[in-house]
């Protein structure tokens, strides 16, 4: 019997706290995955350590709120800041979280877009192709008239609604689709059988924000069609290798080993943070290009604010617009991040030489109050840094 079996943790509670305490840096001994090696030289992340701990800042529903706080808040697991490029806070709740892949949840629909980014530059992707042209089994579906570039910016008119704790058929069908919930009978569609039976919603693709996982599973589909190649074996080649990956990460895969490229990426911190530095870099990373500059360029000046302000997490960002799978804070910040539900974050803030990667187990798959009490955190962190 394994650890997590003595501790009760099996397909049906592993996201629930407070088991995800527990399964998020095990999650292959649960579900099926593909290996995401790390075969280049690592970049070099020099160590500037201060103590972040007790930097306090203003907290949006008032009152004041200290770094050790807020990683406490939300059962922070691991946690890496970079300023200029080198580490300047570390800090782990459990050996596991500093020795252990984590799952980094939706910013996995963000990294997965950075591929797309690498296969624009190589002339193999066309976000204003029809998504038709990369997986034509879809011409019947929700995606049929849809553009690659609908499917980057959550445009898709996609009859479909993601409620985490109050979850319909539709979405509970998904779950299983992807492994990630046991089967109930009689259910047998994997992950792409069940893509190419969404049906469209009422409004017009690119009308407005509609925040739907399967449009980034649809993504990973895209980017194998546009590779050729198996997803975890492309991300190892062209972006984990390159731009210096301490560690193999992971991703789940369902039972016909497509990926689950919505939210099933495992990854050390530390090495999500180099990702974010090289993003910081405008893709470079050990001397070399390895996402096209001007993909980088889009997510940070790209997206149109009043298709974000017609969707339903206006209120998460005010003046917010999203790219490529990248939210971009907006107005007066230079900062763009990758976010996932139980609070994974990837912040960067290239005009601040900022870079924050933070996995956790936190109760709540998403809590609002939380996510602006992190970008506070961001801003201080920011300020801080840059006297």
């Amino acid at each position: 019997m394994s650890d997590l079996q003595r501790n009760g943790v099996n397909l049906s509670n592993w996201r629930l706290a407070p088991h995800n305490q527990t399964s998020l840096t095990r999650v292959r001994e649960l579900i099926p995955s593909a290996n995401i090696a790390a075969r280049g030289r690592p970049m070099h992340l020099p160590r500037a350590i201060r103590d972040l701990s007790r930097l306090s800042f203003a907290a949006p529903k008032g009152g004041e709120a200290t770094i050790a706080q807020l990683l406490e808040r939300s059962t922070t697991d691991g946690w890496v800041v970079l300023h200029r490029g080198s580490v300047v806070h570390e800090w782990y709740r459990t050996r596991e979280a500093s020795r252990e892949p984590h799952i980094v949840y939706s910013v996995s629909k963000s990294i997965t877009a950075i591929l797309a980014g690498i296969l624009w530059g190589d002339g193999k992707l066309d976000p204003d192709a029809p998504v038709t042209r990369y997986v034509p089994e879809l011409a019947s579906s929700a995606y049929g008239d849809a553009t690659v570039r609908h499917v980057l910016d959550m445009t898709v008119s996609l009859a479909f609604t993601e409620d985490y704790i109050n979850p319909d058929d539709t979405y509970l069908r998904y779950r299983e689709s992807t492994g990630w919930n046991p089967r109930r009978a009689g259910f047998t569609a994997n992950l792409n059988d069940y893509l190419t039976g969404l049906r469209k919603n009422t409004y017009a693709h690119g009308e407005l924000f509609h925040y739907c996982s399967p449009n980034s599973d649809l993504l990973g589909w895209i980017v194998e069609r546009a590779s050729g190649q198996r997803f975890a074996e492309f991300m190892s080649e062209r972006l984990w290798s390159p731009l210096g990956a301490a560690s193999d990460g992971y991703i789940t895969v369902d039972a016909a080993g497509a990926p689950r490229t919505a939210g099933g990426i495992c990854v050390m911190v530390s090495d999500l943070a180099r990702f974010g530095e090289m993003l910081r870099c405008r893709g470079v990373a050990n001397g070399k290009q390895v996402v096209p500059g001007e993909w980088i360029d889009d997510i940070r000046t790209g997206g149109k604010h009043e298709q974000w302000a017609r969707g339903q997490m206006i209120s998460f960002l005010p003046q917010g617009r999203y790219r490529n799978k990248w939210y971009i804070r907006g107005g007066a910040s230079q900062g763009f991040f990758a976010n996932g539900i139980h609070s994974q974050w990837l912040y960067v803030d290239p005009a601040a030489d900022l870079v924050v990667a933070k996995v956790s187990a936190q109760a709540l798959p998403v809590d609002e109050a939380l996510d602006h009490l992190h970008l506070a955190a961001f801003d201080a962190l920011a300020e801080r840094l840059n006297r």
